[in-house]
């Protein structure tokens, strides 16, 4: 198997570090903005709160269409497209004064960074591979917690030394010189068509169910799309709900921030475990067979904020929440392929990648709301816990029914 990775490293490579890429335009990150954001534009909670689910959504709308590029535009263009995007809106934040340019601002962070380049390292992934589309998506998504366990202490840190603003022009230069020439280097070689000696399949495409590719109009006509999605979305809202609240939860405990910010190198090291592991299951058992019960830890996460105690209690959130995530990527990122084909994949993920972008909107304004009528987070938790649990429910019904549909699976190498 460390031949799989020597000869695939360059395609493993680009679309990790555009993975990476991605955390300049997640909540994680942005979030870490807020108190200067919110002082210079004189915005409320609320208002800022509002920006932003705004931007998101606003974002997910243009990518549900943009998103079919992946499967008709050469990558390298592609990602020099991107990559102007993603800088003008870190130029926009850096330099903007007025409100209108903040809320550009945060759309282009949020397409290009958590939409786009992110859409195109899984979409890239699952089309290069095959055999091996676990294992090699279980490299891939390491970027995500990468730049999650790197990335905070850094801009924290800067943000202190020499303002925010300043903070926004050196992750421009990072990205813009640093790790976007990289992408574009390793892309150089071309497009990787999944053949050759490592078994990955007969030909450049893997057809889905029923033995043939989906489009998207036909997709969306389907029941199992419908099916499916209220599960799905369950991680990135849930997840996106924690990290938003966390200094209401602070305020609520009485716990210290910087207590509970030694949760998210824990989370992050669950989360690289947790993918490293799902990869190679993927493989051997198929994305369908995980579906029952790859919801349970992050509803047990949620669930922990109901109890009593100190800052352990929300690392041991965290850390139930990056079991979950650190299979979620991996396992989405190979079950769309399995089931609708390859041919138009990039079309079919932009429609599931721009829906978790929306949930991540609303995730944060709903809970919020429901905070300010005087439910705070942990007397909400039960409900999300039970959504976990009767989606689990659903996927033990319709997992068998998928299954049933799927052609053979192509050898592991």
């Amino acid at each position: 198997m460390s031949g799989f990775y020597r000869r695939n490293a360059p395609w493993l490579a680009a679309a990790l570090a555009m993975s990476f890429a991605s955390s300049f335009g997640q909540t994680f990150f942005i979030s870490l903005f807020a108190g200067g954001i919110r002082a210079d534009f004189a915005l409320s909670d609320g208002e800022w709160g509002a920006v932003y689910t705004v931007a998101t959504i606003g974002s997910a709308l243009v990518l549900a269409q943009a998103g079919q590029l992946a499967d008709t535009v050469a990558p390298r263009r592609l990602v020099l497209g991107i990559a102007g995007l993603y800088l003008a809106a870190i130029a926009a934040m850096a330099f903007g004064t007025a409100v209108w340019m903040l809320v550009l601002a945060v759309f282009g962070l949020r397409l290009a960074g958590q939409g786009l380049i992110s859409h195109l390292s899984m979409t890239l992934t699952a089309r290069w591979f095959r055999a091996n589309r676990g294992r090699a998506l279980a490299v891939v998504v390491l970027g995500y917690p990468a730049g999650e366990a790197l990335l905070p202490p850094l801009a924290v840190a800067l943000i202190g030394w020499i303002g925010w603003r300043e903070t926004w022009l050196l992750a421009g230069a990072l990205l813009g010189l640093v790790i976007l020439p990289l992408i574009l280097a390793l892309l150089a070689r071309g497009d990787r068509v999944p053949t050759g000696p490592a078994g990955e399949g007969g030909d450049g495409e893997a057809a889905g169910m029923e033995g043939r590719h989906w489009t998207r109009a036909e997709v969306l006509r389907h029941w199992s799309f419908w099916a499916l999605m209220p599960g799905v979305l369950a991680p990135s809202f849930i997840g996106t709900v924690a990290f938003f609240h966390q200094v209401h939860l602070s305020g609520l405990r009485g716990w210290d921030l910087s207590v509970m910010a030694l949760g998210y190198p824990a989370y992050a090291a669950v989360s690289v475990v947790l993918s490293l592991i799902s990869g190679p299951l993927i493989d051997r058992i198929g994305p369908v067979a995980l579906l029952p019960v790859y919801l349970l830890p992050i509803g047990a996460a949620i669930s922990a904020l109901m109890l009593p105690g100190g800052e352990g209690v929300w690392i041991a959130c965290l850390l139930g929440i990056g079991v979950s995530q650190g299979v979620v990527i991996t396992l989405l990122g190979a079950l769309w392929p399995r089931l609708y084909g390859t041919r138009h994949i990039g079309g079919i993920k932009a429609l599931t990648v721009s829906a978790m972008v929306v949930s991540t909107a609303v995730g944060p304004g709903v809970t919020g709301l429901v905070i300010d009528l005087g439910w705070p987070l942990p007397a909400q938790a039960p409900f999300m816990a039970a959504w976990c649990l009767a989606a689990s429910a659903a996927f033990a019904l319709i997992a068998p029914r998928l299954a049933a549909r799927l052609p053979a699976r192509e050898g592991v190498a």
